[in-house]
């Protein structure tokens, strides 16, 4: 698995026991990482980096998910897959050196392997939309 793959798991993994204890990204992050044997490895950088970012912008990451998700409210989206869709936002509108494109393939990706039969379909679909409104 690649690095950054790795990272945007691990991200990913810190979100949802966020969002499933309803607490605070940055706090469940620091456990998280405390957990984590030493050497750490060297994708971790990246995953902090996102769960921090993700956080940082959580009110408009959701805003826009809220918008592009016809039919669908946050609430109602299976856990993953609204994690999923806020890690790849934060990187479609806040990280430069990462192609929209492949935040997009990142997360469908990982839709496919942890999420529902219908999950790459409805991401792809919402995060297109988003990434079409950030270019303008």
């Amino acid at each position: 698995m690649p690095a950054r793959r790795k990272a945007r798991k691990r991200a990913l993994d810190v979100l949802f026991e966020a969002d499933l204890r309803d607490r605070p990204p940055v706090d469940v992050l620091a456990g998280y990482v405390e957990r984590i044997e030493k050497p750490r490895p060297e994708h971790l950088g990246y995953a902090v980096s996102l769960v921090e970012g993700v956080a940082a912008h959580l009110d408009r990451i959701d805003e826009l998910i809220a918008s592009y998700a016809e039919g669908w409210t946050l609430d109602r989206m299976p856990t993953v897959d609204r994690n999923l869709a806020r890690i790849a936002v934060y990187e479609l509108l806040y990280v430069d050196d990462i192609d929209d494109a492949v935040a997009i393939s990142e997360a469908v990706e990982l839709a496919r392997q942890m999420s529902t039969d219908d999950s790459p379909r409805f991401l792809n679909g919402v995060l297109g939309r988003i990434a079409e409104y950030a270019t303008r």
